[in-house]
């Protein structure tokens, strides 16, 4: 079963174009990886700044890959300093109504 996962990347005021340029890196090779199905980048429009990720992974251990790839690592280290606070990772758990 795909795991599907929500990210929230909130860049302090003034460092939203550093933290857009190091996300938009991250796309691409993203979305290359074995197991990962869709990745979509998006900043909000209620709340300027506020990057989400949209994703779906083959597998919990996909994503789990995916946070170790140096790609990932790279992004982080570009946005160190400029985040309000660390990524709210969210995997989503679908309730069936």
């Amino acid at each position: 079963m795909s795991i599907q996962v929500v990210a929230v990347i909130t860049a302090k005021p003034g460092s939203e174009d550093v933290v857009r340029a190091a996300l938009t890196d991250l796309v691409a090779p993203t979305r290359a990886e074995e197991g990962c199905l869709s990745y979509s980048l998006s900043e909000s429009s209620a709340a300027p700044g506020a990057f989400i990720t949209v994703e779906e992974w083959s597998a919990e251990a996909d994503l789990g890959t995916h946070l170790q790839t140096s790609h990932v690592q790279t992004a982080l280290a570009a946005a160190d300093g400029h985040l309000t606070e660390p990524p709210a990772i969210h995997p989503l758990r679908p309730i069936d109504a």
